[in-house]
């Protein structure tokens, strides 16, 4: 019996091992190896770090918990987790089960991408989800705000931050478009595509324009997502998780959850998805559950 155990190795997962390291805490980490951000170049937006690569940045990481005997880091796929009266089991694709007295699930989101040709080629190099992360890479060029409705107008809108050049596609879909948002496009000069894509073309390290089906093209060096609702891992539903309408966890205070001993941190919880704020939500909930178990243990 441990006392945490870890689902996931990000910054949220890594962070939270350290600080319950340093508190004497034993620790399993439990995590895949294939992080959401493998295809980015570069962690943007990190005190002290901005601009290291994910995986050198995940080796640091690991680095700094090797002198904290108490932890220890394991490459494993967890299938299912229950709550067992006051305490937590989990259970590894490759039979282990491990247990402990409380769990940290920093799992973080699958990012799906819609079936445009190219979509996938580009991704992490042209096609991005979050322009705080990559906006100022592509600062003053052609960018694309790819969804539709009234959350892709203020998504579009966002990204005049970055450039002047900016186009909201619809990719034929429904523009449901209100007349305040029509206007509020027109004025920041935000030209609306409404023709289905074809593809996104680049250089092959770089996309460079999108290709509709009518033949048609418009330069495109960047384009920006529309986050859409996102499917929770497995262990959140296993484990009865409230969810939010995005399938992201509403945790309360120190990445609580309605689980009594289970803390979401991460991109998997509610707050904004920047590996910093990630980092935080793990130490929050380190701090939490140490406290919990001080108090359980003086009693």
């Amino acid at each position: 019996m441990r006392d945490v155990i870890i689902v996931g190795g990000g910054p949220a997962g890594l962070n939270a091992a350290l600080i319950l390291g340093r508190c004497r805490r034993s620790v399993l980490i439990l995590d895949t190896g294939t992080p959401r951000n493998a295809a980015a170049s570069r962690t943007w937006g990190l005190f002290t770090r901005d601009g290291t690569p994910p995986q050198a940045l995940r080796a640091c990481a690991e680095a700094d918990l090797h002198r904290y005997e108490t932890v220890e880091r394991r490459t494993a796929r967890v299938t299912q987790a229950r709550r067992e009266e006051d305490t937590f089991a989990v259970w590894c694709e490759d039979g282990q089960v491990e247990r402990a007295r409380r769990l940290i699930l920093a799992t973080g989101l699958h990012q799906d991408l819609p079936g445009v040709e190219g979509f996938d080629t580009y991704w992490g190099r042209g096609v991005h989800s979050c322009p705080y992360c990559d906006g100022y890479e592509n600062r003053d060029r052609a960018l694309v705000a790819y969804g539709a409705g009234h959350k892709a107008v203020g998504l579009a809108l966002e990204l005049t931050v970055w450039s002047g050049d900016v186009t909201l596609c619809i990719d034929g879909g429904e523009p449901d478009l209100s007349e305040s948002d029509l206007a509020r496009l027109d004025r920041n000069g935000i030209a609306i595509c409404r023709t289905p894509v074809a593809r996104l073309d680049g250089n092959g390290r770089q996309a460079e324009r999108l290709v509709f089906r009518d033949g048609t093209e418009r330069p495109c060096h960047a384009l920006f997502l529309m986050p859409d609702a996102c499917d929770p891992s497995d262990l959140i539903t296993q484990l009865g998780c409230d969810l939010g309408p995005t399938g992201v966890v509403p945790t309360g205070d120190y990445e609580t959850t309605n689980v009594p001993g289970l803390y979401v941190a991460g991109d998997a919880s509610r707050r904004v998805q920047f590996a910093i704020v990630a980092a935080a939500e793990g130490a929050m909930a380190a701090f939490a559950i140490n406290t919990e178990l001080v108090k359980a243990d003086l009693a």
